[in-house]
């Protein structure tokens, strides 16, 4: 029996099944169309949900945009010519690595890391009597928006505590390696001693004294420099132990002296010592039995006419028929340095020699017509005793008279009291006195300001600053000396290192002839309460006290990966580590920018561009769905 079909033959048959083959293909193939376009919508979506959210936060503080990265799905085909193009997945790519503009900020709390790294922060997992508690756990961010709370934490705006490690204020050595979170609060810092004065200045070649312009010329004074000589016996203010001062001869001149002559002319060595008028003697002259005492030895003038005993002409007896110049060489005899005569003015110059202070009396009238009154007294120049390394209240005027001020600073004592240590320059030799002279100073400091009569008003710090005639210093040799036992009134400040560095002093013109102070500080203060904090551009957080210190309190700790990009985003701006990220390494190639915040890295003229592409995508792939429906409904159409 034959079943009936609508074919007429089985060739008929063939090409009806592969017809409906063709056809069933066909449907197939729109159906996955279908699905691939759906695809691509959800793709689109999702790409427009991360641009959606780069554009809400391009004004986020440290925020790192993502961006949407798509894969195709190719189905599996053993015939390569078979092979469709398959449907379109999307995933998130972070730009975790990627920096956002670094701008300036006002907060000295804010701080921006340029380059690689991240800051340490933990989140509080509760609060005990109102003070958060820490799990341990920490996270990363880039969120530099940090501000002290009321509890002295270090806080970002999304709620995250930053972490470093602590730092001795006094040495500025960090306290350990393992970064905890930070906190600063009720911070007080102890009174720290002045140990270092650091000083720089440079001395006037010719200092310009109260004394200097009315110095005789030639003198260590004139010079600009301080004369020992002139301080109280005992008390040389030179370094302890410098010898004394050698004695130096100083003069004395009389009036003009003239002689008996008609006209009257200057008296000469040759001048009689008494005459009649007209003739070249002394006026008024010296008679026998005058006598003139030089340094307590007694000249005795005797008669001319009578015989002498043997040995009465000797350096005590003179007579009166002789000359000026024989009375002036037994008066030299006695000083060691023969007196001498202008030839203009007929003045004689008496000299003090170096063995003795000149002391000369008489009360005779030719010595009265030489120049002089009854009495002539005059001291040596230079002398006196060894240095004893201070000057007494009774010398203060003189001192502040031969020499220049050098500064003041505040030191601190052990408690942290105030201290003032005024300083005070002194030129004690001078190389423009002559060979064997150099350009030497002492300095200085006021070790009682209250001092009266022997008491110390001030000490020599105990060395010489020598220069060299390039102005430069040749002795000490070395960056700093050191200043012993250092007191001033009743507060004692110790041993003090003065710092002077290399160059820092020097000897140059100076118009003014004074000292140019160009640096004195130093490393005391008192004790200090915490006002505030900042973080410098080496991630230091120096704390501001009330005794004016600024101190290094900690030093924010960063971190960097291997894996940047594989963090775990988390709200806030701050990341976790994930296995694809490894573990979190000290230290970054980054550095810190005090008073400064990292802005988002989101761009948002290429966010929109995306956002006009993304448009247009998903707008394609509801257009490729539209046409898979009308052609669905064809082939019903062609069924029915």
């Amino acid at each position: 029996m034959e079943i009936a079909t609508p074919f007429a033959d089985r060739g008929e048959v063939d090409l009806a099944l592969r017809a409906a083959r063709i056809e069933l293909e066909r449907r197939m193939g729109i159906f996955d169309a279908l699905n691939t376009s759906v695809g691509g919508l959800q793709a689109q979506s999702f790409a427009l949900q991360n641009i959606s959210g780069n554009i809400a936060n391009s004004q986020t503080t440290g925020y790192k945009g993502i961006t949407t990265a798509f894969v195709d799905l190719i189905p599996d085909s053993t015939t390569p010519n078979r092979q469709v193009a398959g449907g379109v997945t999307a995933y998130a790519t972070p730009t975790i690595s990627s920096q956002g503009t670094v701008s300036a900020s006002t907060v000295g709390t804010y701080m921006a890391i340029n380059g690689d790294g991240f800051f340490n922060v933990q989140t509080p997992t509760g609060r005990v009597d109102n003070q958060p508690q820490f799990s341990g756990v920490t996270y990363y961010t880039r969120r530099g928006d940090f501000q002290v709370d009321a509890h002295g934490h270090l806080v970002n705006s999304a709620g995250y505590y930053l972490m470093g490690v602590a730092v001795d204020p006094k040495t500025g050595n960090p306290l350990g390696n393992v970064p905890q979170v930070l906190k600063f609060q009720n911070s007080f810092v102890p009174a720290q001693a002045t140990t270092t004065v650091q000083y720089a200045a440079n001395l006037p070649a010719v200092p310009r004294t109260l004394s200097s312009a009315t110095a005789p010329v030639g003198s260590i004074t004139a010079a600009g420099g301080l004369n020992p000589s002139d301080f109280t016996t005992n008390f040389n203010p030179l370094v302890v132990g410098t010898p004394a001062p050698p004695y130096t001869d100083n003069t004395t001149m009389g009036s003009p002296a003239t002689n008996q002559q008609t006209p009257p002319v200057a008296i000469t060595s040759a001048t009689l010592l008494s005459g009649t008028a007209p003739s070249d003697s002394l006026p008024g002259g010296f008679a026998v039995g005058d006598t003139i005492t030089v340094n307590g030895t007694t000249i005795t003038f005797t008669d001319a006419s009578t015989a002498l005993p043997p040995g009465a002409q000797d350096a005590t007896h003179v007579r009166i028929d002789d000359t000026v110049g024989d009375l002036l060489g037994k008066i030299g005899a006695i000083t060691g340095q023969a007196p001498t005569i202008d030839a203009g003015t007929g003045a004689i110059t008496l000299h003090t020699g170096t063995a003795q202070d000149l002391s000369v009396t008489s009360a005779s009238s030719g010595w009265t017509a030489m120049g002089f009154g009854a009495t002539t007294n005059i001291a040596r120049g230079g002398g006196g005793t060894p240095g004893a390394g201070v000057v007494i209240a009774n010398d203060q005027t003189i001192f502040q008279q031969q020499s220049i001020s050098g500064g003041a600073v505040t030191a601190y004592d052990a408690t942290g009291t105030a201290v003032n240590l005024q300083l005070r320059w002194a030129k004690t030799d001078s190389a423009s006195l002559g060979a064997g002279h150099s350009d030497t100073w002492n300095l200085f400091y006021q070790a009682d300001p209250n001092a009266t009569g022997t008491q110390a008003a001030w000490i020599n710090v105990g060395t010489n600053f020598t220069f060299g005639v390039n102005g430069q210093l040749s002795s000490p040799v070395g960056s700093s000396i050191t200043i012993p036992s250092v007191s001033v009134g009743s507060q004692s400040l110790g041993n003090l290192t003065l710092n002077i560095g290399s160059g820092g002093l020097t000897q140059y013109a100076s118009s003014g002839g004074n000292a140019t102070i160009n640096a004195i500080n130093q490393n005391g203060y008192a004790a200090g309460q915490l006002q505030s904090v900042a973080i410098n551009n080496d991630g230091i957080v120096v704390g501001t006290f009330s005794n004016g210190q600024n101190l290094s309190l900690a030093q924010v700790s960063l971190s960097h990966f291997n894996g940047t990009n594989y963090l775990k985003a988390l709200d806030g701006g701050a990341y976790a580590v994930t296995d694809e990220s490894g573990p979190a390494i000290a230290g970054a190639a980054g550095h810190i920018s005090g008073s400064s915040l990292e802005g988002s890295n989101t761009d948002i003229a290429d966010e929109f561009t995306k956002l006009i592409v993304t448009q247009q995508a998903y707008s394609a792939n509801t257009k490729v769905i539209t046409t898979a429906n009308s052609m669905v409904q064809d082939l019903l159409n062609v069924l029915r």
